[in-house]
C-alpha cells in the first residue's frame, strides 16, 4: 500500500483523455488506488500504523469492496486532479471541497463531511495572561469586513483562494490574497501563523479544529463561508465506481463505523494532542518523525544485509508490533521474535538486549538469503520467499516451490504461483503429496505475513520520515 493538502488543485488542467478501468477491473485487478495527502488528518503514519480519517474510511470502502487498498501520496497537490485524470489512481481522498469548476473535470461522490472555511490568525502576545475573554476579543478580527487590506497566504489554485476573490467582492474592498507555492499544504501554513512568519491563512473548519490542539495560540472561530460539502471524487468515465460508492457512502454515514472514525480524528482532541505531539508522528512540518524508538538500532542492521530500513521496521512491526518483551505460544522472543533454537545459533536469548535480537534476526535473514540468491535472481522478488522462510520455516517454502513445478506454475515468482501452494499447504490433498517434505503448515499465516509486511512498507516510504 502507498501512500499533501487537497485544496490545492489547479483552476485548468491541460491533460489527454484516458481510458481508465471501471469497478469491475478494479475488482479483478484487486485493489483500489487513492491519491491523497500526508497530513494530520488524511494520512500519516503513528507508531508504526497507518492512520488517518481518510485512510480508515478508504479502508472500510475496500473492505465493502473486496479488494485491497494502495495508498498513493501526492507531494504536490497542484497534482492531484491532473493525476487522477492520468489513471494514476481511481479515487481523490484528501479533503477535497466540493466546487463548480472542479466538477467540469471530476465526479464528485456523495458528501462525508460538512465544513466550513475558517480564517487562521493568531492570538494576541500575553494572551494567556489576560484576565477577560473581551481583551482577547478585542484583538481579533471577527467581522469579515476587517479583512480589507489584510494579507492573506493561501495557495492559488484552491478553493480558499476563490472564496476570498468572491469574499472581497461581498465586503467592497480588497483582500490582498498572498498566493503560496502548491507544495505548501494547508497545516503548513496553519503553522507559520502560529510561528508569527505569516499573519493569516484560511482552511476548512474541520482542519483547523484538529490543528488547534497543536497550536493553541491560533483563533479558528471566524468563519467566512456557508457550509460546504467534502467529498471523495473519480473520473469521469467510471460511472460504476461512483454509483457503488455513492451508495456505500449513504448507507454508512449514519452508522457507528462512520461515527467511530469521524470521532477519532476530528473529535477526540485529547488523543489526537498526543499523536501530534508524539516522537512517533509522521506529519510533521519537517518531516521529522519516527517509525519506533528502536529506529537507529534498525537502520544500524538493516545496511548490514542490504535492506531498507525501513522494511525491517515493517517486518519487526508484524513480528512483535515493537515490543522487546513480546513472547509468543511458540516460545518466540524480542523484537524480531526469534525461536530459542534460531536464537542460539546466533549467541542470543530472552535476556538479550533489543539490539542484539536485531543482530541475531538480521543474521537469520541473511543465511535465508544466502540460500535463495542462487534460486530468486531478482531482489524484490526475493525478499518474498526471505520473509515467507522466515515466518514458516524454509522447509515449507521449498514445499511450495515443489509443488508450483509440478502444477506448472512458477517457481520463481511469489504472488498467485508459489503463495497459492503455501495457502493449499493446510489442505490435505497438497501436504500429503508426495512432493512435500515437511507436511502440514496453517499457509494462511506467512501468506498474510509478507503481503502485510511489505503493504506496510509502501505506507514507511510514502511518508517523510
Amino acid at each position: 500500500m502507498k501512500c499533501r493538502k487537497s485544496d490545492n488543485i489547479p483552476a485548468t488542467l491541460q491533460v489527454p483523455e484516458q481510458n481508465h478501468i471501471d469497478l469491475d477491473q478494479i475488482k479483478e485487478r484487486g485493489k483500489l488506488i487513492a491519491l491523497t495527502d500526508n497530513s494530520t488528518t488524511s494520512y500519516f503514519i503513528y507508531k508504526g500504523t497507518p492512520m488517518g480519517y481518510e485512510h480508515d474510511l478508504l479502508n472500510l470502502l475496500a473492505e465493502h469492496l473486496g479488494v485491497d487498498l494502495e495508498i498513493v501520496v501526492v507531494k504536490n497537490m497542484d497534482d492531484i486532479i491532473d493525476m487522477l485524470i492520468k489513471g494514476k489512481g481511481d479515487i481523490i481522498a484528501a479533503n477535497l471541497t466540493v466546487t463548480q469548476e472542479r466538477a467540469e473535470k471530476i465526479n464528485f461522490t456523495e458528501h462525508h463531511i460538512l465544513t466550513r472555511q475558517v480564517l487562521v490568525q493568531r492570538k494576541p502576545d500575553g494572551w494567556k495572561k489576560m484576565r477577560y475573554y473581551d481583551e482577547i476579543e478585542k484583538k481579533l478580527i471577527r467581522n469579515q469586513i476587517d479583512l480589507i487590506g489584510k494579507g492573506i497566504h493561501v495557495r492559488k489554485n484552491s478553493s480558499f483562494y476563490t472564496r476570498l476573490k468572491s469574499l472581497s467582492d461581498e465586503i467592497g474592498g480588497k483582500i490582498n490574497i498572498v498566493e503560496a507555492p502548491g507544495d505548501h499544504e494547508t497545516e503548513f501554513l496553519i503553522s507559520q501563523v502560529a510561528k508569527g512568519e505569516i499573519d493569516y491563512t484560511v482552511a476548512d473548519e474541520n482542519v483547523a479544529r484538529v490543528n488547534q490542539n497543536y497550536y493553541s495560540n491560533i483563533d479558528v472561530k471566524t468563519v467566512i463561508s456557508f457550509p460546504q460539502k467534502i467529498a471523495w471524487a473519480v473520473n469521469k468515465d467510471t460511472p460504476e465506481l461512483l454509483e457503488e460508492i455513492n451508495k456505500w457512502i449513504k448507507s454508512i454515514r449514519n452508522k457507528n463505523k462512520y461515527v467511530a472514525v469521524y470521532n477519532k480524528y476530528f473529535k477526540n482532541h485529547g488523543t489526537q494532542k498526543l499523536r501530534v505531539e508524539s516522537d512517533y508522528f509522521s506529519y510533521s512540518e519537517t518531516g521529522g518523525g519516527k517509525i519506533s524508538k528502536y529506529d537507529h538500532i534498525i537502520k544500524t542492521y538493516s545496511k548490514k544485509i542490504d535492506w531498507d530500513w525501513r522494511l525491517l521496521a515493517s517486518q519487526i512491526y508484524q513480528e512483535s508490533n515493537f515490543d522487546p518483551q513480546a513472547e509468543s505460544w511458540a516460545g518466540a522472543f524480542g523484537l524480531m521474535q526469534l525461536i530459542p533454537t534460531t536464537a542460539s545459533l546466533y549467541g542470543v536469548d530472552s535476556l538479550s538486549t533489543a539490539a542484539q535480537n536485531v543482530m541475531a534476526g538480521t543474521k537469520y535473514l541473511s543465511w535465508l538469503n544466502d540460500y535463495w540468491k542462487g534460486i530468486i535472481i531478482e531482489k524484490q522478488e526475493r525478499t518474498k520467499f526471505i520473509l515467507g522462510s522466515y515466518n514458516v520455516g524454509l522447509g515449507h517454502i521449498i514445499d511450495a516451490r515443489n509443488l508450483a513445478i509440478k502444477y506448472n506454475k512458477d517457481p520463481n515468482t511469489w504472488d498467485d504461483n508459489v503463495a497459492w501452494f503455501v495457502l493449499q499447504k493446510s489442505r490435505k490433498k497438497y501436504y500429503n503429496d508426495e512432493v512435500v517434505k515437511h507436511g502440514y503448515c496453517r499457509g494462511e499465516e506467512p501468506y498474510n505475513y509478507v503481503k502485510n509486511i511489505l503493504s506496510r512498507y509502501e505506507h514507511y516510504k510514502n511518508v517523510n520520515i
